[in-house]
């Protein structure tokens, strides 16, 4: 059984999330959309040419591996992105509005690599763990030797 704050608040590779509990709800979903477009506007980052996944801390193992899963020309276009976003930021200028990051061009394209390391890793541990069932029942039996007969007294 899922703790309490898994079954709210989810628990996906970037870490809790409301995001789950919200898309079950579709009156709150709809109230939450409007707040998000303008949280994502009022950002700044695609002013400055980032996507959204630009953003996610490349310093855990799970993202340096996705990040290895990508096609060249997606490194090429994240590293494009970070220059060019860095020399905006040092020059604390935006880019022309014709340049901005579009909410149709602002896709996930690093979460779901991710997200499938993440499970990757889930899988692999519980592979590492597991245990032959006629094993531990050898060793079960092994354990009960001195333990009373039935029968005997």
């Amino acid at each position: 059984m899922p703790s309490l704050t898994k079954m709210i608040f989810g628990n996906g590779p970037l870490g809790p999330s409301l995001a789950p509990w919200i898309r079950q709800r579709p009156g709150l979903q709809k109230y939450w959309a409007r707040w998000s477009n303008f949280y994502k506007n009022a950002a700044g980052y695609r002013q400055k040419g980032y996507l959204y996944d630009d953003l996610i801390v490349e310093e855990t193992p799970q993202v340096q591996k996705a990040l290895q899963r990508l096609s060249p020309q997606q490194r090429y276009d994240r590293v494009f992105r970070m220059r060019r976003g860095i020399l905006q930021s040092m020059g604390h200028k935006k880019l022309p509005k014709e340049q901005w990051t579009t909410p149709e061009q602002d896709v996930r394209y690093l979460t779901p690599l991710i997200e499938q390391v993440v499970a990757e890793e889930a899988e692999r541990a519980e592979w590492d763990y597991m245990t032959v069932e006629k094993i531990q029942q050898k060793r079960a039996e092994k354990r009960n030797i001195f333990s009373k007969r039935e029968g005997t007294h």
